[in-house]
């Protein structure tokens, strides 16, 4: 992908590739790969690629900067608008959001400029994702024909791009998704569409390679895909499924928010930004974003960047130790702050960590705030705005291995040795960005206090991604920050210093004498998610392997001796669909039925992802984490 290029909506790639003739569509591949690597030329707004003595294909996108009808992308050869060139440059090109095409469509957003945050579901910052969230049901009775029509279609693409698997979803695969998430688009299935564009986003990261994408992330898209599709499909009433526009923002009347912290955002398609997170008087999280092209380069230059709410006069750095009087405010489901013509935003002085509804984030246990996070039906993929409220602790460093530093949770008594004892990682290792030399200067000084915010990492055992620390409210053993940070490092920008931490002796700490047990990572579970993760990365080829060298066996045995039966009887299913082959009545192979297959997959992937949910939840408990 070719983040100089404008996005592209799912629309006009899906007609340029179904306008290909299939000697074409063989080549397709190979031509966006290499077009991805050319130069572009920019004048002003347009983009022009040059693909060959008499080819240049010209990108001039509309008042939303993407480029939303097929009149918007021309070419100068002579099969033109038929051509390979023009539907290769839009393969490279990254995909737009719903925003644009209602945007385009005359609709505008009052998301202002946090309207231009990528939607991608693999975000190095560890953001979670939250594309669409519950709203009300519309109609009691269920989905409308139309509805249950758009997801078999997508069911039908999401399947096939399963079946194929990584090195097979190409070009074409990938374009009958974004027609299906068009044709979820209209029939109003926010949640599917959602899912479909971040399974798309992620399969080109995947073949590309890229640095930023995680096996897992495609995992669990395709999973949310073929969940919700099927369900439609099958014309289950509950609204949760139909979903809501991403940005679907409404009014919020007054309100006075106070700025917690900062958090950098580098996408793994080439955008970068900042997000800072605010908290209401009344312990409502909203967040104010601004995130474009640019990648690690601006999101180090997005620090300062002024924040578009209002009369303008605040930037994010000010805006993360202060507050703002807001009134016409205008709120997004997933809780962002909207830039509308009418809202006014007025600066007032910020509250430090310890006054007001930012000394009550502190209050709760761990054990508590993990166990809401951790509920039943709070996931990132369905829940609004709670699956991604941050979370604060009082804790004390007891010692660091690799890139996980070990804290322990302080009671409410001061004690050291008796609080929960968890892991942080930082929120976003990329070297451009502060937070691992952050970590090595915490890690340096074993029994230091801090003030953290952060947000669970519901994947991991017991680990919290920190985005800010501050000094402990008694004084005693922790940071000594300067007056214009106000109480707070943000460890995605601030770099801590030795001045910043005690001068004298900290008294000794009770560190772990090992590294304590991760049952997700040492559970028997890892043969069933290798199968899964197999079958996504190879095709079902790849997935059909243990049941013909013999260890589909041996590895059921094993989940069954551990307890897990249920993990044992799904993954021979699964490599035993993975093997089916019919023949007709002349005995010739016929083509593998992708739906079985895939509701077979989808069986195994449910499952693995709430066995692992529940571990997660159980290292959260003060005796399983101690």
């Amino acid at each position: 992908m070719n983040t100089e290029l404008p996005p592209v909506a799912p629309e006009v790639v899906a007609t340029a590739v179904e306008q290909l003739t299939s000697r074409l569509r063989k080549k397709l591949d190979a031509a966006i790969e290499a077009y991805a690597t050319l130069p572009v030329t920019a004048d002003g707004t347009v983009r022009r690629v040059r693909c060959g003595e008499d080819a240049e294909v010209t990108l001039a996108p509309g008042p939303s900067g993407a480029v939303t009808d097929a009149a918007q992308a021309q070419c100068s050869c002579l099969l033109a608008p038929r051509c390979l060139h023009r539907a290769a440059v839009l393969g490279a090109a990254p995909v737009a959001d719903a925003d644009a095409a209602t945007e385009a469509a005359g609709e505008p957003s009052e998301g202002g400029a946090e309207a231009t945050a990528p939607d991608d579901g693999t975000q190095e910052s560890g953001t979670p994702v939250t594309d669409v969230t519950a709203g009300p049901a519309t109609d009691p009775t269920g989905p409308t024909a139309a509805q249950v029509a758009a997801a078999a279609e997508m069911w039908a693409a999401a399947a096939a791009v399963l079946a194929a698997g990584v090195p097979g979803a190409g070009a074409v695969p990938q374009a009958e998704v974004l027609r299906a998430a068009h044709t979820a688009r209209l029939a109003g299935l926010h949640r599917a569409e959602a899912a479909a564009l971040r399974v798309v986003r992620a399969l080109r990261a995947a073949r590309a390679r890229h640095d930023g994408h995680r096996l897992a992330d495609l995992v669990a898209g395709l999973r949310e895909l073929l969940l919700t599709s099927g369900l439609l499909a099958a014309s289950d009433p509950d609204p949760a499924l139909v979903g809501t526009a991403r940005r679907n923002y409404r009014p919020g009347g007054s309100l006075k928010v106070h700025g917690v912290c900062r958090e950098p955002v580098i996408s793994a398609t080439g955008y970068g930004g900042v997000v800072t997170h605010v908290l209401a008087d009344d312990g409502r999280w909203f967040s104010v974003s601004d995130v474009k092209p640019g990648g690690p380069a601006r999101a180090r230059g997005a620090a300062t960047a002024t924040v578009a709410l209002g009369s303008g006069s605040v930037d994010h750095a000010q805006l993360s130790r202060g507050g703002l009087l807001i009134s016409g405010a205008t709120l997004s489901p997933d809780g962002r702050l909207g830039a509308g013509k009418g809202v006014r935003a007025t600066p007032v002085p910020g509250l430090s960590w310890t006054s007001g509804p930012l000394a009550r984030l502190f209050t709760r246990p761990l054990a508590q705030a993990a166990a809401a996070r951790l509920a039943p039906g709070d996931d990132a993929e369905q829940a609004g705005p709670q699956a991604g409220e941050l979370i604060g602790c009082d804790v004390v460093v007891v010692g660091a291995a690799e890139d996980h530093l070990f804290v322990r949770e302080l009671t409410p008594d001061g004690a050291d040795s008796e609080g929960l004892l968890i892991r942080m990682v930082p929120a976003n290792g990329h070297p451009e960005l502060a937070h691992a030399a952050n970590f090595r200067k915490l890690a340096s000084r074993p029994g230091l206090r801090l003030r953290v915010v952060g947000r669970l990492d519901l994947d991991r055992a017991a680990t919290l991604r920190p985005l800010a620390v501050g000094p402990v409210p008694d004084g005693t053993a922790t940071l000594m920050l300067p007056p214009e940070w106000a109480g707070h490092a943000d460890l995605g920008y601030d770099r801590l210093e030795g001045a910043h931490l005690p001068q004298t002796d900290l008294p000794p700490v009770e560190g772990p004498t090992a590294l304590p047990p991760d049952p997700v990572a040492e559970a028997p579970l890892w043969r069933l998610r290798r199968l899964v993760e197999v079958a996504v990365s190879g095709g079902r080829r790849a997935a059909a392997e243990p049941a013909r060298d013999g260890a589909r066996a041996s590895g059921a045995a094993a989940l069954r001796r551990s307890g897990f039966r249920t993990a044992a009887d799904l993954a021979e299913a699964l490599a035993a669909e993975a093997d089916r082959r019919g023949r007709d009545v002349f005995g010739r192979t016929q083509q593998a039925d992708p739906d079985g297959y895939a509701r077979v997959w989808l069986s195994a992937a449910v499952y693995l992802s709430g066995t692992e949910r529940a571990l997660v939840g159980a290292t959260w408990q003060p005796s399983a984490a101690a």
